[in-house]
């Protein structure tokens, strides 16, 4: 005879800071609920980046409902300092977080859900989808044809230059995470940087300007209030969005240049198991890390919530709730309300808005 599956009011899938944040507003509205991560503590999502990362919002934008982040308002925090903040937020509300537990499938049971994970079912009457749109490195198949000799990673798996073979490293993707992972290496190593510049953001955000007027002008009203779907111009421009790359934020080309990092074309292909550039250029290279973005991964939801064949792997909801399939409910996507929603600024205001519809559908009963 199989197990029984555990029983409770509403699972929350992921313990980023889209779940932590709904588990905030849970726990206030008194819902019995449970936090299933597959990370082995809170804030891995964090931790497991490059060593030298830092946020792009200062401390006054970077706290979850209920408690600031501990540190000066205007400092851009590290990313361990972000992850041990996420850690004791769990631990200050005492959200029941149960990490090390993967779901592998959600489909409907009854009334409710049928949430399975490597330690067991769980029967639940609401979901909430708590992860961004961004899970599986991005790689192009012509990556598979790099000779062995050449250490391949994706910006997920790179730490510092301490993983990389002596010898000359090339960086596919000219965007945020690419730009600061090659000013990273070209400390220790010759640097090249692949792929089209996507703009950058037209002050510094660590200076004064940047810091007191810069920074909260585009992230507390622009990013936040203007470009959202309460407005007229956020609906409009929420479409072209989705799925494009940002303008670089910290990095200015003037920084690429003063560094001696060689700028490339796009990598296009392999040529006798080397890295070809668009230009026909194959660089002497011992390393390669892509930089090239992740795609969504909704593979284990087994219900028809997705979109067209536009945007096939976006779920369609309204501000995270899916109308067509009550009881479920995302947070933490990208620009599920607003830019800032699958930023440490917008979750709280997103997860606020659907617990609060989670808990009227509850008095109104199944």
């Amino acid at each position: 005879m199989g197990h029984q599956a555990e029983k409770v009011d509403t699972v929350v899938i992921g313990g980023g800071q889209a779940g932590l944040a709904s588990g905030y507003y849970l726990r206030k509205r008194k819902i019995d609920f449970v936090i299933l991560d597959a990370g082995d503590r809170v804030g891995d999502a964090w931790r497991n980046r490059w060593d030298s990362l830092r946020a792009f919002t200062p401390a006054r934008f970077d706290g979850l409902p209920g408690l600031r982040f501990p540190a000066p308002a205007t400092s851009y925090p590290t990313k361990d300092e972000i992850a041990d903040y996420l850690d004791a937020y769990a631990r200050r509300f005492k959200l029941p977080v149960q990490n090390g537990c993967r779901v592998t499938k959600l489909s409907r049971s009854g009334d409710g859900f049928l949430v399975s994970t490597g330690k067991g079912d769980i029967q639940a009457r609401n979901v909430v989808v708590a992860m961004s749109n961004h899970q599986r490195p991005r790689i192009p198949a012509f990556a598979a044809g790099l000779s062995p000799e050449i250490v391949q990673l994706h910006s997920c798996d790179y730490r510092n230059p301490d993983v990389l073979r002596e010898g000359g490293v090339l960086v596919v993707g000219a965007a945020n995470s690419g730009c600061e992972i090659a000013l990273d290496c070209v400390k220790s190593h010759r640097t090249w940087l692949s792929g089209r510049h996507p703009g950058h953001i037209p002050f510094r955000i660590e200076n004064w300007f940047g810091r007191n007027i810069g920074v909260p002008f585009v992230i507390g009203f622009l990013f936040h209030r203007i470009l959202s779907v309460d407005s007229p111009i956020g609906r409009k421009q929420r479409s072209s969005f989705i799925g494009s790359v940002g303008p670089n934020v910290r990095i200015k080309p003037r920084d690429i240049r003063d560094a001696a990092i060689e700028t490339a074309p796009r990598t296009v292909g392999v040529k006798d198991g080397r890295p070809v550039l668009e230009d026909g250029r194959v660089p002497d290279v011992t390393n390669v890390i892509w930089c090239t973005g992740y795609r969504p991964d909704f593979s284990w939801i087994d219900l028809p919530v997705f979109g067209d064949e536009k945007e096939p792997y976006e779920p369609v909801h309204d501000r995270g709730v899916v109308e067509n399939e009550p009881g479920l409910y995302f947070v933490g996507l990208f620009f599920l309300r607003s830019i800032t929603s699958s930023f440490l600024k917008g979750v709280g205001r997103d997860a606020k808005y659907v617990v609060k519809s989670l808990k009227a559908r509850r008095r109104q009963g199944p």
